[in-house]
């Protein structure tokens, strides 16, 4: 992709993987309501005026390919978007061998959790992406322990953790509440657990969303938690707060190995969200980052993640 470095690859860590069974459990959910008004997977596209993928994960898959060729992304990581959905982001990584990885929201409260990890994993997921916040849980909870657990014996593979504001926009659009617990939201609560497995890496994305103080000082005393750069980090509006000194503060704490670019993309029609992109290289441009650490940030941590399984320095 031509960016203000010149030419580079550019691979995208957070892209969520909008299924057919994404919608159907909206669905699901809107059907319990009163008034009934929404009770299909495509009244929930009607209302919020998303295209409605196919039952079949790899004509989404084709779609994401074919948009990310549009905007010359290199790769990818397609997160599964509602608890169960392992299958679709799996499905979607082998029909377009090489431009997906597959990650899943997963829900280690569940039961037989360590066991469905396992299977995940030998299936290609990359990453579980645990919300604490989403499924009310401590991360100390002795029962994460088990996925945990079995997440650092399998080569290349990591844990990402939502931490700081949840919104879910499509919820708000749909009327259906978000009983989120923010007592789980806390980076600092990833500490103990980041230390007792250092060969395990650790994303939060957002910078943290709004707890960006608690995620730099998370990722300074363990070199095995990365921060993900996505979305349009509006939660900087609850600190004196810009982009650049988001990023600014993040290059000199954490450094440019450990910082993961990505953009939140979700639905179509809109697809690759190549604003964020604009704005992210924008600003590292301006903070004189050289080349070398934004190809780092733009594709090669991600890269090196999964393909080494070693962690940067």
């Amino acid at each position: 992709m031509l960016t203000p470095w010149g030419e580079m690859a550019v691979s995208d860590a957070h892209v969520h993987f909008f299924s057919r069974r994404f919608f159907e459990a909206l669905a699901k959910q809107c059907s319990a309501l009163e008034p009934r008004n929404i009770s299909s997977a495509e009244g929930v596209a009607q209302a919020v005026e998303w295209e409605l993928p196919a039952a079949d994960p790899r004509e989404l898959a084709k779609r994401w390919a074919d948009e990310l060729d549009d905007h010359d992304v290199s790769r990818a990581a397609m997160i599964a978007s509602v608890p169960g959905d392992e299958g679709s982001v799996t499905t979607a990584a082998e029909a377009q061998a090489g431009r997906f990885f597959a990650y899943a929201m997963f829900n280690p409260l569940e039961p037989d959790a360590a066991a469905r990890a396992e299977f995940a994993f030998k299936c290609g997921i990359k990453a579980l992406c645990l919300f604490p916040a989403m499924h009310r849980f401590s991360m100390h909870d002795e029962r994460i322990a088990a996925v945990l657990d079995v997440t650092a014996s399998q080569p290349h593979r990591a844990i990402f953790v939502h931490c700081g504001v949840l919104t879910v926009g499509v919820r708000k659009k749909l009327g259906l509440a978000s009983p989120y617990d923010m007592r789980y939201s806390n980076p600092l609560d990833l500490h103990p657990i980041a230390l007792r497995y250092p060969r395990l890496p650790f994303i939060v994305p957002h910078f943290g969303a709004g707890y960006f103080r608690e995620a730099l000082m998370l990722a300074d005393l363990c070199p095995n938690v990365y921060l993900d750069t996505s979305s349009s980090n509006s939660w900087t509006g609850y600190e004196e707060l810009n982009l650049p000194a988001v990023f600014r503060r993040a290059l000199a704490v954490v450094g440019p190995g450990r910082l993961l670019f990505g953009t939140d993309s979700s639905f179509f029609p809109r697809g690759w969200n190549q604003a964020i992109f604009d704005q992210q290289c924008l600003v590292l441009h301006s903070l004189d980052v050289g080349t070398a650490d934004a190809r780092l940030i733009f594709s090669e941590n991600l890269e090196n993640l999964f393909r080494s399984g070693t962690l940067s320095k």
